[in-house]
């Protein structure tokens, strides 16, 4: 996992390089200096941002059964027919509750420990840097050296499809991690300013979600109005705020953000991507999840060429026939 993480950093980070090397300075230079720069907003974020995400994100997992209690307690008063003794909404929120209270701490805790361990934090620290690192000085060069590997007949096709791949994959995936960040920022500082309780972890997971289509907005949001009714009930003002600064981030990300940063030309249709993130989820688990949106951008760009290939053979075309009718003269002529 180490190794396909810094595989992936580097791959992202390889742009980069080549425009620093096409301002004049070595590979060596700019794959350093792109380390350090790197590794310094690492040290930032851990400073100052992870802590309090860590705090937040275990005091809603602690606060949670608190909540879902209000919520049961909320519709009794005003739903009560909703929640009658056999009423299915009953027993799931009491077994949510129960299920968050006994196991949502420990399992938590559990996560953390596991994250706080030595050999993560070697893993993290060092071998994901230094693999990074090696693998961004290196990367055209192994390029190049696969590039060698190619038969020779079916290169310019294979090269073909791998720019496409690249085009697809590096167009999603890089715009679309500049939209995520860029709404997550804006959607925990937003959220905290109007003092919603956990809007850093509210606006960092929604904000984090945004690549999935349709769903990432609709959780997001919900979760953040769901706490608002909570916090500020019978204020309306500050649900208000709480549901507008998500419509404000949803028009920005529409209208401004996504046709920007990410554009209509990437070739993964919204369906297309969320049948692979679910499809490879189930498959695989967390890891096939990871690899849902590369495969999916392979898959479509082989699908594409193939659909070509298709449309260019005597199976789909059939026999060519004129393109224009001979005129009587030339009949004649021919005849004769």
């Amino acid at each position: 996992m180490p190794f396909l993480l810094g595989a992936a950093i580097a791959y992202f980070l390889d742009p980069i390089a080549d425009r620093i090397e096409a301002w004049g300075a070595s590979r060596a230079l700019a794959t350093t200096l792109i380390t350090l720069c790197a590794v310094m907003i690492f040290v930032v974020l851990a400073l100052l941002v992870i802590p309090t995400l860590i705090n937040q994100t275990i005091q809603l997992f602690q606060t949670a059964p608190e909540l879902i209690d209000k919520f049961q307690a909320f519709l009794t008063q005003h739903f009560p027919e909703l929640l009658n003794e056999e009423s299915v909404l009953r027993s799931t929120l009491a077994s949510v509750g129960e299920t968050l209270q006994s196991k949502g701490g420990e399992l938590l805790n559990s996560a953390l420990v596991s994250v706080g361990s030595m050999l993560n934090l070697v893993v993290l620290f060092v071998i994901v840097p230094v693999v990074a690192f090696y693998l961004l000085y290196d990367w055209d060069r192994m390029v190049a050296n696969v590039d060698s590997l190619l038969p020779r007949e079916h290169a310019p096709v294979i090269r073909q499809l791998a720019r496409d791949i690249d085009k697809t994959l590096a167009g999603f995936l890089r715009g679309m991690g500049s939209v995520c960040l860029i709404l997550g920022s804006f959607y925990a500082v937003a959220l905290m300013l109007v003092g919603l309780q956990f809007g850093l972890v509210i606006g960092a997971f929604a904000g984090l979600i945004t690549f999935i289509p349709y769903v990432g907005s609709l959780v997001g949001g919900a979760m953040a109005i769901g706490l608002a009714l909570f916090q500020f009930w019978g204020d309306w003002v500050m649900i208000g705020l709480v549901a507008g600064i998500f419509a404000v981030g949803q028009m920005v990300e529409g209208n401004f953000l996504t046709p920007r940063l990410v554009g209509s030309s990437v070739g993964l249709h919204p369906v297309w991507l969320i049948f692979a993130l679910s499809a490879f989820g189930s498959l695989f688990g967390f890891v096939g999840m990871l690899a849902a949106v590369p495969l999916a951008a392979a898959i479509g760009v082989i699908a594409r060429f193939l659909i070509r290939r298709y449309k260019d053979s005597t199976l789909y075309r059939g026999h060519e026939t004129p393109t224009t009718v001979p005129t009587d003269d030339s009949a004649s002529r021919i005849a004769d």
